[in-house]
């Protein structure tokens, strides 16, 4: 099956190594992976900034990179959230914005698309699984506490099943992490204390590693985890599963 990475911003500037290892899953689970180095910023730090116009300017150029995949792969939920359910209202009129279902999370993907559930492999560690606001509550990858309709959780399934793995649960398990894009910097303070209260929260219920699906949520995890001292590490998904399966 042919995929186009679709590679965002924070991954590309400051985790390349999660885009790598996104590339590792998907050929071990064989997919033809292909890249654009045409591709940009998807617009969502605009869109949330209130700036539509230039996040309208990044939806098309990216409608014009990706627009003739098969399929769009990413490894961030956030990303694939704002291409899917705000590119039809932000490029209004634009009929390629209307079939955007194709972009999917990687391990939305994986289970939804390849049909696997399981991927062998060992990973002996105490592990938290951190739900980023974007996957949950827009792409449905989880169920919230608010919901009473269950939704499925490719990544917590693709976790699960690896083998010497224990997935915790910390009190309020699908609280936000504070990160909240510019939130994090008009007010850094609540960042910092929800953060603060994540780590801690993960902490308590024995996990040694926090992951999650997007990297800005671990990027902002793991600042608050070094600057308190707290013995906790974090990874993506997409590399423990690389890890566990190489």
């Amino acid at each position: 099956m042919r995929v186009a990475l679709f590679v965002p911003c924070y991954v590309d500037q400051l985790f390349p190594r999660v885009a790598w290892a996104s590339v590792a899953l998907l050929e071990r689970l064989g997919c033809e992976v292909s890249f654009d180095p045409a591709q940009a910023c998807c617009g969502q730090p605009l869109l949330t900034a209130g700036h539509p116009d230039g996040a309208r300017s990044l939806a098309r150029r990216w409608l014009d990179v990706f627009e003739h995949a098969e399929h769009v792969v990413a490894p961030s939920a956030s990303c694939v959230a704002t291409v899917r359910r705000h590119y039809a209202h932000l490029c209004e009129g634009d009929p390629r914005a209307g079939a955007l279902v194709r972009v999917r999370e990687l391990c939305e993907f994986t289970v939804e698309v390849l049909g696997v559930e399981r991927i062998p492999g060992r990973y002996p560690h105490q592990v938290g699984l951190h739900p980023s606001c974007h996957g949950l509550r827009e792409l449905r990858l989880g169920t919230g506490s608010e919901r009473s309709v269950a939704h499925r959780d490719p990544a917590r399934l693709l976790l699960g099943a690896l083998d010497g793995i224990a997935l915790v649960e910390p009190a309020r398990r699908d609280e936000c992490c504070g990160f909240g894009g510019t939130f994090a910097v008009t007010e850094s303070a609540v960042s910092g204390l929800m953060g603060r209260d994540r780590v801690e929260a993960y902490r308590a219920a024995g996990a040694d590693l926090i992951a999650s699906t997007d990297v800005s949520c671990l990027a902002h995890l793991d600042g608050v985890a070094r600057r308190t001292g707290a013995p906790i590490r974090t990874a993506h998904v997409a590399e423990i599963l690389a890890e566990a399966c190489a």
